[in-house]
């Protein structure tokens, strides 16, 4: 992929832009690639470059990307203002459990459907799904949906209010649980070691809910890039975005090591590893 200017927006042009519409919800959904799917759940404050710029190494990877728009507006450079004024509303709005320990957002049940069609029309054994800091728990909810093999958790953030606290309702939790050791599945998780919005409290508490189909990876602070968007600048102001702002696109790069290997696990789970597991070769 050539390299992008992450400092101007972003038209997504290289992307199918499709209106959604699942549980009487219609959202905006951009799609590119092939192959098995994966849904790319947007950080704060949307859809920006750096977003769009794993979307694609995703897509590369050889797969089929499914991105929805779940707030801001998509493809820009937000300004500092503009991004506060996006998680403002986002905290109120009534998709999103922000301030929630012990709830589940009802816009996981929507991405929950769109997982299920994107399985659907991608084929393969089932879908990958990573979120990002708001969105990040969203991936362990949509373990409910039976098509989601490999749950990504990239410094999930929620909820705003609780370092310890989980973004899921306790039965769904221990729903959860139970598929993961049923299938035999695992949940990759990523943060900054002095991420102060998700914190080692958090990490800890999905590693006493889930045992060890939990995986946290935790890196350095030094490892992050410090050249960063305006809302990160002004108002993120710890190490905090693994694959996106804060990664340095730079080989033998910590968060480079981590790219690599959440496409390594969707790999795993949806082709060749799948394939290997059902006796296919």
């Amino acid at each position: 992929m050539p390299q992008q200017d992450m400092s101007a927006d972003d038209a997504l042009a290289d992307f199918t832009i499709r209106e959604i519409t699942l549980e009487n919800v219609s959202k905006r959904v951009y799609l590119a690639g092939t192959g098995p799917a994966v849904i790319v759940m947007t950080e704060m404050p949307g859809i920006s470059p750096h977003v769009a710029r794993f979307a694609r190494w995703v897509r590369d990877a050889g797969f089929t990307v499914y991105m929805p728009s779940l707030f801001g507006r998509d493809g820009v450079v937000a300004s500092a203002d503009e991004g506060m004024r996006v998680f403002r509303k986002a905290c109120v709005s009534a998709e999103f459990r922000a301030f929630a320990a012990g709830e589940s957002s009802p816009v996981t049940v929507w991405l929950r459907a769109l997982a299920r069609l994107a399985h659907a029309e991608s084929g393969g054994p089932g879908v990958g799904a990573i979120g990002m800091c708001f969105t990040g728990n969203f991936a362990l909810t949509m373990m409910l949906e039976p098509s989601v093999l490999a749950p990504v958790l990239s410094q999930p953030t929620l909820p705003m209010n609780d370092p310890a606290g989980l973004e899921i309702a306790p039965d769904e939790l221990v729903a959860v649980r139970d598929r993961l050791e049923r299938d035999d599945l695992t949940v990759l998780a990523y943060r900054f070691a002095g991420d102060k919005f998700c914190r080692a409290q958090r990490f800890a508490a999905y590693q006493d809910a889930l045992g060890d189909r939990f995986v946290g990876r935790v890196l350095p602070d030094e490892a992050a890039n410090t050249d960063t968007a305006p809302f990160f600048s002004v108002h993120v102001d710890s190490p905090h975005s693994v694959v996106t702002a804060h990664l340095i696109d730079e080989a033998g790069q910590p968060t480079i090591a981590a790219r690599d290997e959440i496409l390594a696990f969707f790999r795993e789970r949806l082709t060749v590893g799948a394939a290997m597991r059902s006796g296919r070769t």
